[in-house]
């Protein structure tokens, strides 16, 4: 008798992308979109800006990603209207990534693990976005929460900037500091639950052996960073690609504010990385 896969973050993103494809759909209101969408930059436009993003990507994205910035802005009120896009994408069937980028050591980190990863919160997503550089070790209140909640932690490996390189391809005892990462995450992983994520850019060659890390990939940068669906099957050789989240943010959202032609925008993204990786 097969042994079953354990429960975990796994298993509810092969279920989301096994329906919806592989595409991440960013939400992020830059002042820029405001403006192109005729919105106001306040909390108000804010507030229809997000509501045309969770109808128009919500019933059709496997993962949507705000990015928190861009609420935070706004203070108290950002963070309100943040609140309703996580809940209003859940409610529609997609995974929420929150791109909060957090990283801290002990209570500090254990209070921003509450804040993204607990039932109790009502920031509380699907996963969240971590940086490890004060040391991985230092992610461990967070890794403990995301395991214990089914959640994901997606950690910044190799990003899609190009200042990243001079600390991410520094050495660290005969490897690159991304690469430690990597292999740190890997170890986490090694319960089958895919709790540890990677960030790796989906804009040049990452040179990160990624083939060990039995978990998900988010890889920025598709459309307005300049990668393409169809680079995608070579910048990640050897990684599982089933579980290579390529994310488009301003490339889709510039289709709005009309919410068929958005939706139709994310969807068009879908099929190309699906096509581009054979699925």
């Amino acid at each position: 008798m097969s042994t079953p896969a354990p429960a975990g973050f796994d298993s509810h993103l092969r279920h989301a992308v096994g329906e919806r494809g592989r595409l991440c759909a960013g939400v992020d209101p830059h002042t820029e979109l405001l403006e192109q969408w005729g919105l106001p930059v306040t909390a108000d436009g804010l507030a229809r800006f997000a509501d045309i993003c969770v109808e128009a990507l919500g019933p059709v994205a496997a993962v949507i990603k705000p990015q928190v910035a861009f609420f935070e802005v706004f203070g108290a009120a950002g963070f309100a209207v943040l609140e309703r896009v996580i809940t209003g994408c859940q409610e529609a069937g997609a995974l929420v990534l929150a791109d909060a980028k957090r990283g801290d050591i002990g209570s500090t980190m254990a209070a921003y693990a509450t804040a993204w990863l607990d039932d109790s919160s009502p920031l509380c997503a699907d996963a969240v976005t971590v940086s490890p550089y004060l040391g991985f070790g230092s992610l461990a209140p967070a890794v403990d929460a995301a395991r214990a909640g089914e959640r994901c932690l997606f950690v910044l490996a190799r990003t899609s900037n190009p200042e990243g390189a001079a600390v991410q391809l520094a050495d660290s005892g005969g490897r690159p500091v991304g690469q430690s990462i990597v292999d740190a995450a890997a170890a986490e992983n090694a319960d089958g639950t895919g709790t540890v994520g990677l960030v790796v850019g989906a804009t040049r060659a990452h040179g990160l052996d990624l083939s060990r890390l039995d978990g998900p990939i988010l890889a920025p940068g598709l459309g307005a960073q300049g990668a393409t669906a169809r680079e995608l099957p070579e910048v990640f050789a050897g990684a599982d690609t089933t579980r290579v989240l390529p994310s488009s943010s301003r490339g889709v959202l510039r289709a709005g504010p009309d919410v068929a032609t958005l939706r139709a925008a994310c969807v068009q993204a879908r099929d190309e990385v699906e096509a581009a990786f054979g699925g």
